[in-house]
């Protein structure tokens, strides 16, 4: 039985794929990048977000089939760009003109004490596992983190996405 499951989500997710060609950018240019996250719920609840704020494009490095559904939808609409390395998806940004932000619990300054700039690049890893790069190897990353005052150590990181494109736009409309 779990086997036809997979079947299902693996036919839909390659269906989904594959209209997600169309895709066309939202009216806002910033970028997310999503780094190794685990292919359950966050990934199409993250594309479901990213359409809501009108991203440009989601950057996917190392993630494989996920089930379209908790997307609604969105992830026909919002372009979704593969990558097998950070490096290849770094590359591609970088001469795009991208600046990155890297989303970090631990990261000292507050995504609330910046202004981001029009082509914003963020990235958000691993709940557990972190990134898939060393940071240390990029020189044109800034940390940021979210104001948080309970005693949780991170959020969520669909919900954390969404507090990042939110402020974006606060900052941008």
């Amino acid at each position: 039985m779990a086997s036809r499951c997979d079947r299902n989500l693996l036919l839909r997710y390659r269906k989904e794929r594959q209209k997600n060609v169309l895709a066309k950018p939202g009216q806002n240019a910033f970028v997310l990048i999503l780094d190794q996250l685990k292919p359950g719920f966050n990934v199409p609840k993250i594309f479901r977000s990213a359409e809501a704020f009108g991203a440009a494009a989601v950057h996917l490095v190392n993630i494989g089939p996920f089930d379209p559904a908790p997307a609604k939808g969105s992830f026909r609409k919002v372009p979704a760009v593969f990558h097998e390395t950070f490096a290849s998806c770094h590359q591609v940004l970088q001469t795009e003109g991208y600046q990155f932000f890297l989303l970090s619990p631990d990261a000292e300054k507050s995504l609330c004490q910046i202004r981001f700039p029009e082509k914003s690049a963020f990235i958000l890893g691993h709940e557990e596992f972190g990134f898939s790069f060393d940071s240390g190897e990029y020189d044109d990353f800034e940390a940021l983190s979210i104001p948080q005052f309970g005693s949780v150590q991170s959020l969520n990181v669909s919900i954390a996405t969404s507090v990042v494109m939110y402020e974006y736009i606060r900052q941008h409309t």
